[in-house]
């Protein structure tokens, strides 16, 4: 049997994978170069657009690829068919929406240590985008995540306002909100004032 194409290959790993995947894991998982796994995608991309009344289109979120239901057929699927974000999550998710863009040590702040890992979690879930902004990291909402939420806008700046507005409706500020979307309720969660945040900050994050 001859050995499939690596565009056949990249397929059934992203998809079979469920969940976003750097250049980085692609090429060590298949011990390929970074430029021909990009090439593999690219083409592999082109190939999905293609496809006739094809449901799916391959995404680079902030440089992790991921496969996703094409916008326009989102409104048409049942809620049951919606990943659901881990409950866990949801706080960091809130914060970063209400926030942003958000400086990565500011959700720290607000969370502790376990910020690291949710912002991990979001990241490979393709719902936040975390790119190195100097010596930090600055923290974004992506269009998957306004189209879970509901969002009618996509441009991180108008999620922000569009967020606050609903957390303004129910009387919460964001450490409130964060608080009451957490497993447990009790979580202590700092408050954060958006003109707090520094443009730069000093340390490398991880």
């Amino acid at each position: 049997m001859s050995e499939p194409p690596l565009t056949t290959v990249l397929e059934a790993i992203l998809f079979g994978a469920g969940r976003s995947m750097s250049l980085q894991e692609l090429s060590e998982m298949l011990k390929q170069p970074k430029g021909v796994i990009m090439v593999g995608l690219a083409s592999l991309r082109k190939e999905i657009s293609e496809r006739e009344n094809c449901a799916l289109q391959l995404s680079d979120v902030s440089g992790r690829w991921i496969f996703e239901v094409k916008p326009e057929l989102s409104a048409h699927l049942p809620g049951s068919f919606r990943a659901e974000i881990p409950q866990r999550l949801l706080p960091a998710a809130a914060l970063v929406a209400y926030h942003q863009p958000m400086a990565q040590s500011q959700l720290v702040d607000m969370l502790g240590q376990r910020a690291y890992d949710h912002v991990r979690d979001l990241a490979d879930m393709g719902l936040i985008d975390r790119r190195r902004d100097g010596l930090t990291r600055r923290l974004t909402t992506t269009r998957r995540f306004a189209e879970y939420f509901g969002c009618p806008e996509v441009e991180f700046r108008k999620v922000r306002t569009w967020f606050r507005s609903e957390a303004d409706k129910l009387g919460l500020t964001s450490a409130e909100m964060a608080a009451s979307l957490a497993p447990d309720e009790q979580m202590a969660i700092s408050e954060f004032s958006e003109e707090d945040a520094p443009e730069v900050e000093a340390g490398v994050e991880e």
